[in-house]
């Protein structure tokens, strides 16, 4: 009876173990799968973080000053872009700020309310734009909402339910999907609101808490936003438009989203430069940028969150510092919320710094603002970073302004972060 009752649970172990075989060869191939699956797309995200990138570079460099109406008219085909000149145009900082001035402009709508948005994360911001737009979709104002499938993943469907349960419409960028395989790493990190075609909000933020709220060991993070009104906010609409089609399979048309032309008090000359990659890379984003720096005559000032600079950005930044310009550079310091960027994009420090470059890692915060000032007259706000993802990968749209007024805003708020920004010398990175 002893041996007996001693071999029952041996009897039991080796079922378990024989289920469990079962079910690992079961099962196997799956995992496999995931596994492939996940290897592969983490891949093509650090490819295209890390990948050289298209060469770029100008016939011939400009000697137009950039403020004239012969440099304007140039740019205008290179990034084929339309030149609009009756803009009002506001830098807004921060969250605290920005997400206000959008919900206040989103309780106003009338007609419609577009919003694509790489980051939609679930929390307190957006908890607060979906009671608006419920709130609006109830009183029969179009929604439409677009949101990039790997920039929210961990944003669910269900999030949604009530907003269309009245009437709004939520899509998703790109969802993960075998079929959709080879476009998977073309992702859309425009973000990008607009009311009732006639008011826009652009920049670098999405809608996610870290945003405004700081949490137990963050501060909230440094971003910039631009509220424009007038002939340009077209031109954002048809940003969305592109990508709304092809995630819903819609063209939003009518007044509703494209209300008459009308005379507006702004004057700023602005250009919305929307940046879809090509099948050879090139993007019209990358062609901004270059066309700028290569044309600067005094200064050029950037911030960007992520600072991984190809050879021909390198290269084309260099030459501007050996012609006189001055050059500097924000990025993250401490508080950067992707180290293997930050570290890495330390590499690109040593040839900027030696040819005379100034660069400058910000501390109070992660700083995610994505500007640029040229000659202290034109001002660039969007979504695009330095680095080859942007210039090469992901749909961007930028809004360039020309306008001293609104360079001499942006200008304000790159020396207020420069004093919260410790300055990075040769010797320093040498080390």
């Amino acid at each position: 009876m002893a041996t007996l009752a001693k071999s029952v649970p041996k009897k039991k172990s080796v079922d378990r173990e024989s289920v469990f075989a079962a079910e690992f060869e079961r099962h196997k191939a799956l995992r496999v799968i995931a596994v492939i699956s996940i290897l592969a797309l983490t891949i093509m995200i650090l490819v295209g973080l890390f990948a050289p990138g298209l060469d770029y570079s100008l016939v011939q460099a400009p000697t137009l000053p950039v403020d004239s109406a012969a440099f304007v008219d140039e740019l205008e085909p290179l990034v084929n872009s339309k030149i609009t000149k009756n803009n009002q145009i506001e830098v807004i900082k921060n969250g605290s700020n920005f997400y206000e001035a959008e919900l206040q402009a989103m309780r106003e709508a009338r007609h419609s309310i577009n919003i694509e948005a790489y980051i939609f994360h679930k929390g307190r911001v957006t908890d607060d734009v979906l009671r608006v737009l419920l709130e609006r979709a109830k009183a029969g104002v179009r929604i439409n909402l677009v949101v990039d499938a790997l920039g929210s993943l961990s944003t669910r469907k269900r999030y949604f339910k009530q907003l269309k349960e009245a009437g709004g419409h939520v899509e998703w960028y790109h969802p993960l999907r075998l079929h959709k395989w080879f476009v998977s790493n073309n992702r859309t990190h425009r973000e990008i609101t607009i009311v009732d075609g006639t008011t826009a909000f652009v920049g670098g933020a999405g809608y996610a808490d870290w945003w405004r709220y700081a949490s137990k060991d963050e501060p909230a993070w440094r971003d910039t936003m631009v509220r424009l009104q007038g002939d340009a906010v077209r031109g954002l609409q048809g940003a969305f438009v592109e990508n709304w089609l092809e995630s819903s399979g819609e063209i939003l048309d009518g007044s509703d989203y494209f209300p008459p032309l009308a005379a507006h008090p702004g004057s700023s000359t602005a250009l919305v430069v929307t940046s879809t990659p090509s099948s050879g890379g090139s993007t019209r984003a990358r062609v901004l940028f270059q066309t700028l720096i290569a044309a600067a005559k005094k200064n050029i000032d950037i911030t960007t969150p992520y600072f991984l600079p190809d050879r021909s950005m390198r290269d084309e930044l260099i030459r501007a510092v050996k012609r006189g310009v001055s050059v500097r550079i924000i990025v993250p310091g401490k508080h950067s919320d992707h180290a293997v960027t930050r570290s890495s994009g330390r590499s690109a420090y040593g040839d900027l710094l030696r040819a005379g470059a100034n660069i400058f890692e910000y501390d109070a915060s992660m700083i995610h603002a994505k500007i640029m000032i040229v000659d202290r007259a034109w001002g660039v706000v969007g979504s695009t970073n330095l680095d080859s993802r942007s210039f090469g990968i992901n749909d961007e749209v930028n809004v360039a302004v020309l306008d001293p007024q609104l360079a001499n805003r942006l200008d304000e708020d790159f020396t207020d972060d420069l004093q919260r920004s410790a300055h990075i010398t040769l010797e320093d990175w040498q080390k």
